[in-house]
């Protein structure tokens, strides 16, 4: 008889199980039970999906693991239905990508209702996952909760120079401002591309006194917007100017203006010395008018428009074509610049997180190493190419002299399925546990021309700007009760820094009086001790996990 795919834990069981969580000792060893094959899994899909029953690729793979698999996926109301099954104990044997967050994760070990995957990351079974996690320890760590245990495998996309052929692997994400200026202006007036801030300030002086955006391009006369960015953005922010002064507070996915120094500790920039001497430095800029007074509040549209009707000498962006439209052949990428003292330091990020929320085992399943078996196999390039994008001989039709796979073009996929590459994609696209790591590019499956133009540029171009490399990981683990400090703190934090920041650029200071003031604000009443403590700590185990 079929097993029925619903089923109801019972008290004294699911009472067992938590208990056994919270001392520690829950799942020390694996389940042998291999008796279930036979499987029920809840999860999402894109809305262009037409489901999992019929795909090929998992199908396959369900053959190759002994396992037959129930599918019940959705692409609407997905958390609603995960929220009742947990609330009323009528659990699928797995969750498929739901993005549990790590509280989420945490909660849900703890009271048993996941279970705990570390006995069987091991090569007995899951010799593809295991493999990576020793090759990988940092991936481990970001899978590994703060009680120790692992409650879902790993999933997420590694983008970095490693795919383009470099021999370091750095994150399409470690320097996300390119800044560029307009070297057809330059040429014009005699000056070469600025090596320092000075000699940009100059630049930028010479930018307006000329009107370059009139006398170069025919703009109105006025026109000319010497440099504008926006204020504390991502890619199109000011931040790379900072370097000059030691650091740069790109906005991130942990907290703005925490830096990871080489001794693994961390501090706050925005409350050093070398923070209120850039401010108080460019406020010179925006006094002088070389800055867009427009900066604090523009969109990325509003930026582009000005950059691509040839108004702006300066900007940042991620690439320069992108910005600057048909005057982009005019633009070249502007060196870090050393500042005042004669040196600079670009901080880089880390790259896109990895999680374990997409595949989640939970206690109704008697046989989870079969499960798992079946799992074992997302974890080989092919397989995760396959379910990304598309089977072999539908989205990826040839390989290279390499035996790297090429995908479908858009030409192609519309002639032969009436339709474009992307939403192919999503027809064949399985949500779930996807690590996609850089090598894979080089291996398994082309990456696109626009990532491999960025990663090119930033490994030939910007990294040789960076002496040490050393970032905050993105995948630290936090406790309940951190997650609880941080939420409490951070956007106060975050919010009085930017508003500091942006008033003393607009209006000049900060004098020692209103400097002080600050540093009270952010210890009294924003936390900035108690976060700090929250980031060492799970910076601390994050670096214990990976040994």
């Amino acid at each position: 008889m079929k097993k029925m795919y619903q089923r109801t834990l019972t008290a004294a069981v699911a009472a067992s199980m938590a208990a056994a969580a919270i001392s520690g000792t829950a799942f020390a060893e694996a389940n042998t039970d291999t008796s279930q094959t036979e499987f029920h899994i809840l999860g999402g899909m894109s809305a262009l999906s037409k489901g999992y029953q019929d795909n090929e690729v998992l199908n396959a793979m369900q053959e190759n693991a002994g396992i037959s698999i129930d599918w019940e996926t959705m692409s609407d109301s997905l958390g609603e239905q995960v929220n009742i099954r947990i609330a009323g104990n009528e659990l699928p044997d797995a969750f498929m990508g739901v993005g549990f967050s790590n509280y989420d994760l945490t909660t849900y070990g703890e009271d048993g209702t996941f279970i705990d995957l570390t006995p069987y990351l091991t090569e007995e079974y899951m010799p593809n996952l295991a493999k990576i996690l020793e090759e990988h320890p940092e991936i481990r760590s970001a899978i590994t909760m703060s009680d120790g245990c692992i409650y879902g495998l790993p999933a997420g996309e590694q983008m970095g120079t490693a795919g383009i052929g470099a021999e370091n692997d750095y994150s399409i994400y470690s320097i996300p401002q390119f800044s560029m200026i307009n070297k057809a202006w330059l040429d014009d007036l005699g000056l070469a591309v600025p090596t320092t801030l000075d000699e940009l300030h100059d630049a930028l002086v010479a930018f307006k006194e000329n009107d370059m955006s009139t006398k170069y391009y025919g703009n109105d006369a006025g026109t000319t917007i010497p440099m504008s960015t926006g204020f504390d953005q991502w890619c199109w922010g000011q931040n790379i100017f900072y370097a000059g002064f030691g650091f740069t507070n790109w906005p991130n996915d942990v907290i703005n203006d925490l830096v990871l120094k080489p001794d693994g500790t961390v501090e706050f920039v925005c409350a050093t010395d070398a923070y209120r001497d850039a401010v108080t430095y460019f406020h010179d800029w925006f006094e002088e008018g070389l800055m867009d007074v427009e900066m604090f509040s523009q969109s990325d549209t509003q930026l582009i428009s000005k950059c691509s009707q040839g108004y702006v000498g300066v900007s940042t962006w991620w690439y320069i074509e992108e910005l600057m439209g048909e005057h982009a052949a005019d633009y070249v990428f502007l060196p870090v610049l050393d500042g005042p003292d004669g040196t600079h330091n670009v901080t880089v990020r880390t790259g896109g997180g990895t999680n374990s929320g997409n595949l989640n085992i939970t206690s109704a399943c008697e046989s989870p190493a079969n499960l798992l078996k079946f799992f074992d196999q997302w974890y080989v390039g092919e397989n995760v190419m396959q379910l990304q994008y598309g089977p072999i001989g539908t989205y990826f039709t040839e390989q290279d002299e390499n035996g790297v796979w090429k995908s479908i073009s858009d030409a192609e996929s519309q002639e032969k399925f009436g339709k474009g590459a992307g939403e192919l994609k999503g027809e064949y696209e399985v949500y779930g546990p996807k690590l996609i790591l850089s090598d894979y590019y080089q291996t398994t499956f082309k990456m696109e021309d626009r990532a491999i133009e960025r990663l090119t540029d930033l490994n030939d171009y910007w990294m040789p700007f960076v002496s040490d490399t050393t970032t905050y990981p993105v995948d630290c683990v936090f406790t309940s009760d951190e997650l609880e400090t941080i939420d409490f703190y951070k956007a106060d934090f975050e919010n009085t820094v930017a508003e500091n920041e942006g008033l003393w650029i607009k209006e000049g200071g900060p004098s020692d009086e209103e400097w002080e003031d600050y540093l009270s604000s952010l210890t009294d009443g924003c936390g900035m001790e108690e976060l700090l403590e929250v980031y060492q700590d799970a910076y601390d185990r994050y670096v214990e996990a990976e040994e």
